[in-house]
């Protein structure tokens, strides 16, 4: 199957997942960037499991690329970070900068863990 229509399909899926998923958990958890924290955590450990198994052509092109690709949010955060940062919410900016990026590390991590583990 064509490389360019997998990613396509994944990103397709994957961002309208992201659109569901961060708006459900921005709104329980109160606050935008908390869904999108919930997106790139969650994201991180799907993509952690899935490298864990040494993913193929197919599985890294439509479901590393394309879906996560699609669902992780990077670019919302990073925006969001610079709005908290010119409402003067500079310790919320940087309660978002640091759960984003700690919390993924670890979604990673457990997601790798994980997949280490079923994979055996």
């Amino acid at each position: 199957m064509n490389a360019y229509f997998l990613v396509a399909i994944g990103s397709a899926l994957g961002g309208v997942l992201r659109f569901w998923l961060a708006a459900v958990m921005g709104e329980r958890l109160g606050a935008p960037h908390f869904g999108t924290i919930v997106v790139n955590v969650s994201g991180s450990l799907v993509i952690g499991f899935i490298a864990a198994f040494g993913p193929s052509i197919f599985t890294r092109q439509l479901l590393m690329i394309g879906v996560l690709g699609g669902f992780t949010t990077f670019s919302a955060f990073s925006l969001q970070t610079l709005e908290l940062a010119r409402e003067g919410r500079w310790a919320l900016a940087g309660a978002n900068v640091g759960l984003s990026v700690v919390l993924s590390l670890v979604g990673v991590w457990l997601g790798h863990l994980c997949g280490d583990f079923v994979r055996r």
